[in-house]
C-alpha cells in the first residue's frame, strides 16, 4: 500500500487538518490514533474518498482520492455497523454484489457465504442485524466491505460501541484478515490492537502528525504529546 499526502489541509468551521505531508510505501496496515478532535477520523475519511480535502494532494496506491472512480477501490467500515436493518446479513452482501458488480444471484450468494465464513458468521447468514450481537453485526459490515474486492479497507473505530468481549471478537476477526492481500487503514482506541496489527502508526494532535513511525513509538514515544497520550490511554482488552 502506498499513501501520499502533500500539503493536506481541511477546514470545517475551524481548521481540522494542518499542512500534512508524508509518503508511506509498502505497509500493510496503518494505524491512526489520537485524542477526540485531533483530526484522525477526518484524515481517515479523506484517505477513503468520503470527504474532499480543502487543499492539498492525497493519493492512495496512485489513485487521486478526489476522483469518483477511486471509491470503487476501497471499502469502509463505520463505527456502527451500518447494515440495512431489514435485510439478513447474507442479503446485505448479495444485494450490493448484484446491483454494483453485476453478479448473478448464485454468484453473489457463493461470494457472500465465502466472506461470512471467513468472518465466522456462516451460521448467522439468514438473521437480521437486530437478531445478532453487535460484534457479529460489525463483522457482517466488514464482510460487506470486503465483498467488493477493495484495494484498501478503512476502519473508523469499529469497536467503539462494543463491550470488551465483543471488542475482542471483532479485533480478533480483523487480525485474521491481515494477510489476505488488502491494505488496511484504521482508527482505533485499543492500543494493544494497534501495536499488534499495524506496521505503521500516525499519532494526530491538534490537526497535525505529532509523531509517526513503526509501532515501537507507542512503547517509547519521543514527542511530549504522544508521551502524555500514552500515559492516559489504557491498553484495553486486546491481546
Amino acid at each position: 500500500m502506498k499513501i501520499e499526502l502533500e500539503g493536506l489541509n481541511h477546514t470545517y468551521d475551524v481548521e481540522v487538518l494542518r499542512d500534512l505531508s508524508i509518503t508511506l510505501r509498502d505497509y500493510k496496515a496503518v494505524g491512526i490514533i489520537g485524542m477526540s478532535g485531533s483530526g484522525k477520523s477526518t484524515l481517515l475519511r479523506i484517505l477513503s474518498g468520503l470527504e474532499r480535502p480543502t487543499s492539498g494532494t492525497v493519493r492512495v496506491n496512485g489513485h487521486d482520492v478526489t476522483n469518483p472512480e477511486y471509491r470503487k477501490q476501497v471499502g469502509f467500515v463505520f463505527q456502527h455497523h451500518a447494515l440495512f436493518p431489514h435485510l439478513t446479513l447474507l442479503r446485505n452482501i448479495t444485494l450490493i454484489l448484484e446491483k454494483t458488480r453485476g453478479y448473478s444471484p448464485d454468484q453473489a450468494k457463493a461470494r457472500a457465504m465465502e466472506l461470512l465464513d471467513l468472518l465466522h458468521l456462516a451460521d448467522q447468514a439468514h438473521k437480521l442485524p437486530k437478531h445478532v450481537s453487535g460484534g457479529q453485526a460489525q463483522r457482517g459490515s466488514i464482510a460487506r466491505a470486503l465483498s467488493l474486492d477493495p484495494e484498501v479497507v478503512f476502519l473508523d473505530e469499529p469497536t467503539s460501541a462494543l463491550d470488551p468481549i465483543l471488542t475482542f471478537d471483532v479485533l480478533s476477526a480483523i487480525t485474521e484478515l491481515r494477510d489476505i492481500g488488502k491494505g488496511f487503514v484504521l482508527v482505533s482506541h485499543v492500543m494493544n490492537f494497534v501495536r499488534s496489527f499495524a506496521d505503521y502508526v500516525i499519532y494526530m494532535h491538534q490537526g497535525r502528525m505529532a509523531e509517526h513511525g513503526d509501532p515501537s513509538i507507542l512503547d517509547d514515544p519521543r514527542s511530549p504529546e504522544l508521551q502524555d497520550f500514552m500515559a492516559k490511554v489504557p491498553d484495553c482488552t486486546f491481546r
